[in-house]
Parts: C-alpha cells; sequence; structure tokens
C-alpha cells in the first residue's frame, strides 16, 4: 500500500520579487522487501517497520502549533494524493564507507604508491631516490612547498632511526604522509538542530564540480544515519538541475523545494527551503547553488547573497566547497575565490576515484586552513564517503 505525497505551494516574496516554490514532500512509502530483486538489492523501510541495527532511527518532527507559527504567505498543504510505484530506499549508514571503498581509492592512486614502494623496496635511500619521491609527490598535486617539506622530514628520520628497512621505511613515509593531511582537523559536520531550526548546508563551486549530484548523495548519507532532510534546489538556472535535485529527494523520501520557474531568484528558493525546514521539523537543509565561474564577479556576489538571506532564518552552518580532484592547481584558485566571498568550511573532493592526484588533499587544506571532509569516490549513489587521513594513506601506500 503506498502511502502519501503531500505537494504544498508555498509563495515566497524577497527583495520585491514573487516566485513560487513547490516543496515535494515524500513520506515513507511500502517496499520490496530489503536486499529484493525488485529494489535492486537496496533496502527499504516498510510502513511502521523500525530501522536495522546501525542505521540510526529518523527523528520524529518536533511539535509545533498548528500553522499559528507559519507566515502568512505559505499556503496550507492541500489533499493528500496517492503516487504509485514509488519505492523509498533505505541508504546504509555512514560509518565505515570510506573502508568500503578503500579499494577505488587504491585502483586511482596505484601510480604514486607503486613508485614510493619501488623507491623504499631497493633497501637503498639515497639522494636520488628521495629526489624521485619528492618529484612524485609533486606531480600528485600535492605542491612543492609541501613535497619537500615530507621528504626533508623522512630523510631525517631515516637517518635517526638508522634503517634502511622497507618496512620500516614505508611505516615512517605513512606517518609523515598522515602527519602532511593533519589528522587533528576537525572533519566532522555541524549538524545539530537549533531548537526549533534545522541544520544549514550550502552546497557551492564551479560548473562541472557535481554540486547536485553531491547534494543527493549527502541527503542519502544523512537519511542512512537516521536524519531526516529538506532538499534546496536554488540552481535555478539550469533546467534538470532541479529535476536531477527531485530524482535524489524522491528516492531517500526527502522533501525537495523549488521553484515553478526557471531563472527564479536563487536567494528565495534557498529562503523558503530552509522555511519548510523549520515548519517540517527536519534535522537539516541542504542547499543546492548554481555552478558559477570564480571569475565572474557578478555571480559570486550572488552566492554571497543567498548566504545572507538564508541567515535571515539563523546561522548557515556548513559551506561546503565541491572540488574535481582532477583540476589541481586551477581548483585551487577557485578554492581561494569561493572562500572570500561564503566562508568555506569544508571541502567535498569528487572524482578522488579517477585520478593519481591525492596531493591536492594536503595543498588544499593548506590554502583555505580548512579540511576535506567529504570525499566522492565513483558514481554510484552510496560512493560518497567522510574522508579519514589514515584509510586514504594506507590506500595509496597499498601493495
Amino acid at each position: 500500500m503506498v502511502t502519501d505525497l503531500v505537494i504544498a505551494a508555498v509563495v515566497a516574496v524577497v527583495g520585491g520579487g514573487t516566485a513560487a516554490l513547490v516543496p515535494y514532500v515524500r513520506s515513507r512509502r511500502k517496499s520490496h522487501a530489503p536486499g529484493s530483486a525488485a529494489d535492486g538489492g537496496v533496502g527499504t523501510l516498510e510502513r511502521g517497520q523500525e530501522p536495522a541495527a546501525g542505521a540510526g532511527t529518523l527523528a520524529p518532527p518536533e511539535p509545533r502549533a498548528p500553522d499559528a507559527a507559519a507566515p502568512p504567505d505559505v499556503a496550507a498543504p492541500p489533499e493528500v494524493a496517492e503516487v504509485p510505484g514509488v519505492v523509498v530506499e533505505r541508504p546504509p549508514p555512514s560509518a565505515g564507507r570510506l573502508a568500503r571503498l578503500r579499494s577505488r581509492l587504491a585502483r586511482s592512486h596505484s601510480a604514486i604508491g607503486s613508485v614510493l614502494l619501488n623507491l623504499i623496496s631497493t633497501g637503498k635511500l639515497d639522494e636520488q631516490a628521495f629526489e624521485q619521491m619528492e618529484d612524485t609527490l609533486i606531480s600528485a598535486d600535492m605542491g612543492v612547498g609541501p613535497a619537500r617539506e615530507l621528504v626533508e622530514k623522512l630523510r631525517t628520520e631515516v637517518k635517526v632511526v638508522g634503517t634502511q628497512d622497507p618496512a620500516e621505511v614505508k611505516e615512517l613515509l605513512r606517518g609523515e604522509l598522515v602527519a602532511m593531511i593533519n589528522p587533528e582537523l576537525d572533519r566532522t559536520l555541524r549538524l545539530v538542530r537549533h531548537g526549533d531550526r534545522p541544520s544549514v548546508v550550502l552546497i557551492v563551486g564551479v560548473n562541472g564540480t557535481g554540486k547536485t549530484t553531491t547534494c543527493g548523495k549527502l541527503g542519502r548519507v544523512l537519511v542512512g544515519d537516521g536524519k531526516t532532510v529538506v532538499l534546496g534546489a536554488a540552481d535555478t538556472f539550469r533546467a534538470a538541475a532541479a529535476d536531477q535535485l527531485q530524482t535524489w529527494g524522491d528516492r531517500v523520501g526527502a522533501q525537495v523545494v523549488r521553484s515553478d520557474r526557471e531563472g527564479a531568484d536563487p536567494a528565495s528558493v534557498a529562503f523558503e527551503a530552509v522555511n519548510v525546514g523549520i515548519q517540517q521539523g527536519v534535522d537539516t537543509v541542504i542547499i543546492d547553488t548554481a555552478g558559477r565561474l570564480h571569475t565572474k564577479a557578478g555571480l559570486m556576489d550572488e552566492l554571497g547573497k543567498i548566504k545572507r538571506v538564508i541567515e535571515k532564518h539563523g546561522t548557515v552552518d556548513e559551506v561546503l566547497l565541491v572540488l574535481d580532484a582532477t583540476t589541481g592547481q586551477n581548483g585551487l584558485r577557485q578554492a581561494r575565490v569561493f572562500a572570500e566571498v561564503v566562508d568555506v568550511t569544508g571541502i567535498i573532493l569528487t572524482k578522488l576515484d579517477g585520478t593519481a592526484k591525492g596531493g591536492i588533499v594536503v595543498q588544499v587544506q593548506r590554502e583555505l586552513g580548512v579540511p576535506v571532509k567529504l570525499v566522492g569516490l565513483g558514481e554510484g549513489p552510496d560512493d560518497l564517503a567522510y574522508f579519514d587521513p589514515d584509510v586514504f594513506v594506507d590506500a595509496i601506500l597499498a601493495d
């Protein structure tokens, strides 16, 4: 028995302009047995069924006075309609994802790891070997300064310990790589509700980095961890962006707030998404934004406006910059400009499974002073994972 779809028309007025915003609200539906062929092997929830151990529990919306707290321009939900044939998936929890995807990291970074391990395995680390090691790290986008610093520290440690044993040198190298990535940085996402308000995550970046897909995948991560989510389709300039985000939301039962007019004010969509999140009592609102060239001042100013408008509701908890790991130095230039406009709190590196440029992790963290918090390791719906320096380095140095 399929449950209900509630489509509520919302009219928001921002800066004197009017935009019709439609939050699509999908509740959990009856679904196939978890892991059955009908659902492609992805577990789903029946009505009233409790999540499996480790999957977390979806927190119910906090109670509020009916419609009294709602602003006058928010319409009451219309009659409930049935939508046949829609299955809501239960994504896996985020715990251990990066470890499960370690083989992809190992394959994509095999060029770096094989060179480093071959140099170590000779049992004779001379000056030429250290220079080759430095060149390899620079070619992996670690940056000249960090690469030289790492190699110098390794050279010193090898002398102090007095060893050329490959296993011991590998362990020393591993320690230096982990230290360069800085495991002390706080990589947790700030996603705690603020009383009657949800936490807010703003996703930013240039065209082609995979922001909309990342928004959908992050929504899956949070739902898999037992959170409730609203997705805000504030990329109003790309016709397919809202539809794409809607598809991601439908798959996990997340609400989507979007405009029915292409080119609508993205700040009004973002504002209303947070408003709906407050009214629905959800845990987190994730806002997708249009890709913009970091060299276009007008578009960057607009991004600042989106953040300021959202902050009329309260703080923006996370501003996550999505970077394509294959872009190298160009990605760093992008990062600098975005950080100046919206105070980036964390990095999401996408396409890390298809590049040997993993050194970008070190360089972008040093450049911005903020941590890499999430990494994309494939095109599958559950290929977004929290970043773990130890797992990452072990994958690079996998035999």
